[in-house]
């Protein structure tokens, strides 16, 4: 059954001129950036606030604090669906995407590997969490069985030769901290990631990551106001460098502080015991401007999308395929 999928990976530089392709998923966070009058600004802006964020964790050697830039490339993969005999076997499915980075050492015009993995999109989530969740209107508990298709296609591709052809190291995803939990500070400092901080009880999300294979850890780094959640396989602490972390700290650190300012943008910082809330009005707004409505009402029109051409027409053979995958 693991050949009945083929997976193509294409990149798109995310820089000042990026302009989202026509099959871009437009809830995608970088697309929404990317558009109105004032895209090219937005866009400006943003990579210089990653710049100066790595800059400033990368202090080391680094006097003028301008000794790195970070290049971001858009990594969207595709899943063909190849097994024969089935309607439509051929066509080509969004499944993901996410960022990978890349450091440029300016000093000696090194370009350094960072992390894939940091922004996390994905169809087959957004139908999950927009059209399959709503439908349960109240229960308790998530649908059985629920994540577990998007977890195992996940695994599928992580492990493929596709995945180890681009990339070299599992990726790492960094998203924000639950506006349900609460968060308890511990005396565990890493050098880059900073303070960590133990959740009160697993999230939705969590369970989610979980199903894909990723655990999860809370840090917060050197002049952050919010821990940050990285999901990760391995060991988040020993699989990667410095740099490699403060890669995906900076571009993500940034993102949040656009996407969600009332937690990442606050104007006092977590203290050791922090309840995350999006009801927060102590906090400063960037530049930057981003249709936060927008994206949550597309995210609804994509999971539907994701139901009609993919979980319908396709779902007899997903659901062999995936009671046949192997965990």
């Amino acid at each position: 059954m693991a050949n009945d999928f083929v997976f193509t990976i294409k990149r798109i530089r995310f820089d000042e001129h990026y302009r989202p392709a026509e099959n871009t998923r437009i809830t995608t966070n970088f697309a929404n950036l990317a558009r109105g009058e004032r895209r090219q600004a937005n866009l400006r802006n943003t990579l210089q606030m990653i710049d100066n964020r790595f800059n400033a964790l990368a202090h080391w050697d680094n006097p003028n604090a301008d000794r790195y830039a970070v290049e971001l490339d858009i990594v969207s993969v595709a899943m063909q669906v190849a097994a024969p005999g089935v309607e439509g076997q051929g066509t080509a499915l969004p499944l993901i995407e996410m960022l990978k980075t890349t450091v440029l050492d300016r000093h000696t015009g090194e370009r350094i590997d960072g992390i894939v993995g940091n922004n996390f999109s994905s169809y087959v989530r957004d139908y999950d969490f927009s059209v399959r969740l709503p439908q349960r209107t109240g229960a308790s508990e998530a649908p059985a069985q629920f994540g577990e298709l998007h977890g195992k296609l996940f695994k599928c591709f992580v492990n493929s030769a596709d995945y180890r052809a681009h990339f070299g190291k599992p990726p790492v995803i960094c998203l924000s901290v639950s506006s349900s939990k609460t968060y308890q500070r511990c005396e565990n400092h890493h050098p880059v990631l900073g303070y960590e901080y133990v959740q009160s009880a697993h999230s939705l999300t969590d369970d989610y990551f979980a199903k894909m294979g990723l655990q999860v850890r809370y840090f917060m780094p050197a002049n952050s106001v919010a821990p940050l959640a990285f999901y990760f396989a391995g060991d988040l602490l020993a699989d990667y460098t410095a740099l490699e972390l403060i890669s995906t700290i900076s571009t993500m650190d940034t993102f949040q502080k656009i996407y969600r300012p009332e937690i990442y943008n606050a104007n006092s910082a977590a203290g050791k015991r922090y309840q995350p809330s999006l009801q927060h009005e102590d906090y400063s707004l960037t530049r930057i401007v981003y249709d936060r409505e927008e994206r949550s009402r597309l995210a609804l029109e994509q999971g539907r999308f994701a139901e009609e051409h993919f979980i319908k027409p396709y779902g007899a053979l997903l659901e062999q395929w995936s009671a046949a995958y192997a965990l």
